[in-house]
């Protein structure tokens, strides 16, 4: 409590499962420096246990694509008009958006015209799809916290506010406290475990599950001796997962288990993912992964249009160039399977063609993965905010 007997507000708006767990370390690393900061907003689970008061759990609505957008357009719209009466009747000290750009500038655009500070925290990759859409950041939107290097000199030559702080994933890696037993476990003499990575959306899971289920199958008969470990998101996604495996009467060295992703992907000699900001934490561990994203035919007509970068996975943004194989697909998966199986069996086929990959990836990660992220961003949003004699000087 300050000396005015007001608590310091911050307003987080977060919408995207990975953007929770940023979001909660975000939350711990302010209070850590300000005991008097009260956060509230929208967000997920974590954010909730790191001492948000969530007025909606917006991780909920986490969805990709028009048509799965739609039928939600008018709780999305409540959210809004809800979040709008807040910033005029409460009048937070700032606004905190992680991602979710859709649903996110809406909340900048009420919080500008309540005159309330807004700041973007990783940022949409506006350098990438549809790159106009950066009038909406210079608008609505006071300072950008940018995740990746080169995203500062992006906005700063289209007149927005900029500063680069680095990916939070790098931090959250460097302090994550593994369950090793779970991984010595599994550790078994010439056994080779490979990670599945089916996403934290359940579009992504819906989506995308033919594809890793049928390519853990051909990886399966090529290599007897490989065990399939599986990171769910949430249990829904498990379930889903073990209800089509029974559905199919699959028999399989496969192993489903949530909250397990970091150990899986330390475990694993390589990985079949879903396309997602999970990459970085590959990334972090020296993982190899096979990247793949399933969209519609509409979306992939967009894509062609908007899509203005050469690749969509992180590392390979960072690197530019393909360090992990990645394809968006639309339609059938059988010739994807195809295209999957064959790079996941050439690292499992050739072990040096595995090791220049981990060499390739522990280079990049010598070169950017710098933690520190967390830290910074606190820093730079607290430093921005008004002192208690400012706040209440009139």
């Amino acid at each position: 409590m300050d000396v005015f007997g007001a608590n310091m507000r911050i307003f987080f708006s977060v919408g995207e499962p990975s953007g929770d767990q940023h979001g909660a370390h975000l939350i711990e690393e302010m209070k850590r420096r300000r005991a008097d900061i009260e956060f509230v907003g929208y967000g997920g689970p974590l954010m909730d246990r790191a001492g948000c008061r969530l007025q909606f759990q917006l991780t909920q609505l986490a969805v990709m694509g028009f048509l799965r957008v739609v039928p939600l357009l008018w709780h999305f719209y409540k959210l809004v008009q809800s979040a709008n009466r807040y910033f005029r009747e409460q009048r937070p000290d700032a606004v905190v958006l992680i991602d979710f750009p859709g649903f996110n500038w809406w909340i900048a655009r009420k919080a500008k015209k309540a005159g309330i500070p807004v700041f973007y925290y990783l940022p949409p990759q506006l350098w990438a799809w549809a790159p106009w859409r950066v009038k909406r950041m210079q608008k609505f939107v006071d300072h950008v916290l940018c995740a990746l290097p080169f995203e500062t000199a992006w906005y700063a030559k289209r007149g927005v506010e900029a500063e680069y702080v680095g990916h939070p994933f790098f931090d959250e890696v460097a302090d994550a406290k593994l369950d090793q037993p779970f991984i010595d476990e599994r550790q078994v003499s010439g056994q080779r475990n490979i990670g599945i990575l089916p996403g934290s959306r359940n579009s992504e899971v819906d989506n995308n599950w033919r594809l890793l289920i049928a390519t853990v199958q051909r990886l399966h008969a090529a290599h007897p001796s490989a065990r399939f470990f599986v990171a769910c998101y949430k249990e829904s996604h498990r379930e889903f997962c073990a209800n089509w495996i029974r559905d199919h009467n699959l028999d399989l060295p496969l192993e489903l288990h949530v909250g397990k992703t970091s150990e899986i992907i330390e475990l694993a000699e390589c990985c079949l993912m879903v396309s997602g900001s999970i990459s970085l934490e590959l990334l972090a561990r020296k993982t190899p992964a096979v990247v793949t994203y399933r969209i519609s035919r509409v979306q992939r007509l967009i894509a062609g249009i908007v899509l203005r970068c050469k690749y969509f996975t992180l590392p390979n943004l960072i690197a530019d160039r393909e360090l992990m194989p990645e394809r968006f697909y639309a339609g059938s998966p059988s010739s994807e399977v195809t295209w999957a199986f064959d790079h996941l069996d050439r690292w499992l086929s050739d072990r040096d063609a595995l090791t220049d990959k981990v060499a390739e990836l522990s280079q990049l990660c010598e070169n950017c993965a710098e933690t520190g992220a967390t830290a910074r961003t606190a820093e730079v949003i607290l430093d921005r905010l008004p002192t208690a004699d400012r706040r209440f000087a009139a």
